[in-house]
């Protein structure tokens, strides 16, 4: 069967990625589309607005085949990580071609950025140690390089979905195989509008709306805003935990967090007390070198206990956790599963736990949002659609 993965967060699944599951199978044939989905937090430093089993099922709804979740040593990470994860996991799968949504212009070639960026990478990295303005994040470095020596291959900071398409395009290139490239252009609403405008608006506008009490109903599929009246999460669910954790521990103890660099737990606990909410708090801990995202994605680490040596440890094991599938979706397992390297989880059960133990114990924090979300976990078994 021809296949081809896309790597999503669905926080909520909208029209426009209707849209894209819809185009990416007729561009590219596909008689499987793959979805390889974060979990219950996701790469900006949030939790999901409703839960993976949900949003999985949104999926299978408007044209996924087969579900799988992005672990979250990979789905809470920056584009270079989260990319990793997601292409490792369609390669996993023997995925012949991935696509994505993009805000770049017509025409740019992702497939030759990836062989340029593999062939270059001693001389990127050069570039990067001589470059040395405390003051920017790795990111912005790398768009600084190449801008001044590779103008062919410059990135605009409000191109995110760009930015993520030239991550994933890196990591396919890295492959003996690589799968086809298939970007789509994106629809009239940029990634981070907040206007909700005929039936294409952005995951950020409808989160905002939804919050807002505002009807959506027009830029979502019926089933997600069905999903949607029963339950929301947000950070705001999290702020007494969060604030009760970095309280109760140490600077030691903080210290023990993946991502705590350069004295960040001083910063996180000279801060706590002068915030009344956690969107004050970002904003008096945020500066010019660790951004709003990146201490959105710290706080999760700190929420969900996640140490240093956890999340290493968790990218040596790896796994393919089921959430869902079409009967083609199964049909299309049952022919691969033999070649597959990695071990396919349908339910999490005792053998499972310590293979799965960051997802579980994340899950279970998750859980505390709101008394309607369910067992993220044990017992579960794939969506069938």
């Amino acid at each position: 069967m021809n296949t081809c993965g896309i790597i999503a967060e669905y926080n909520p699944l909208h029209n426009g990625h209707s849209y894209q599951l819809q185009k990416a199978r007729e561009q590219t044939q596909a008689d499987v589309m793959i979805v390889v989905m974060s979990g219950n937090f996701l790469q900006r430093g949030e939790p999901a607005i409703i839960d993976k089993w949900q949003r999985a099922a949104a999926a299978l709804n408007q044209g996924a085949d087969l579900v799988v979740e992005l672990p979250i040593h990979w789905s809470l990470q920056s584009a270079d990580y989260f990319a990793k994860g997601g292409v490792q996991l369609l390669h996993a799968l023997h995925c012949a071609n991935i696509s994505f949504g993009t805000d770049s212009a017509e025409g740019f070639d992702y497939a030759a950025f990836g062989r340029f960026i593999t062939s270059h990478q001693e001389e990127l990295d050069a570039a990067y140690k001589m470059h040395n303005d405390p003051g920017l994040s790795y990111a912005q470095k790398m768009a600084a390089i190449l801008a001044s020596d590779y103008p062919s291959f410059a990135v605009k900071k409000e191109q995110p979905n760009h930015i993520l398409g030239l991550a994933y395009a890196k990591e396919n290139a890295l492959f003996e195989q690589p799968m086809c490239i298939y970007p789509i252009k994106r629809l009239k609403s940029k990634h981070n509008s907040t206007e909700l405008t005929e039936e294409i608006a952005s995951a950020t506008a409808i989160r905002q709306a939804i919050f807002s009490n505002k009807n959506i109903e027009e830029v979502v599929p019926a089933k997600t805003a069905e999903e949607l009246t029963l339950y929301q999460v947000s950070w705001g669910n999290y702020w007494p935990l969060l604030k009760y954790k970095i309280l109760a521990s140490s600077l030691a103890e903080l210290g023990e967090i993946y991502q705590m660099v350069e004295g960040l737990e001083y910063r996180l606990k000279n801060k706590i007390k002068d915030a009344a909410n956690f969107d004050e708090y970002v904003e008096l801990v945020k500066s010019k070198r660790y951004t709003r995202t990146r201490i959105q994605r710290l706080l999760c680490y700190v929420l969900l206990n996640l140490k240093d040596k956890d999340i290493k440890n968790a990218w040596q094991d790896n796994y393919l956790h089921i959430l869902g599938f079409t009967q083609k979706g199964q049909q299309y397992l049952q022919q691969e599963k033999k070649t597959i390297h990695w071990p396919i989880v349908s339910k999490v059960g005792q053998t499972q736990e310590q293979l799965m133990s960051l997802a579980i114990q994340s899950d279970n924090i998750y859980q505390l949002a709101n008394c309607q979300i369910t067992e993220q976990n044990f017992g579960k078994f794939p969506i069938r659609i």
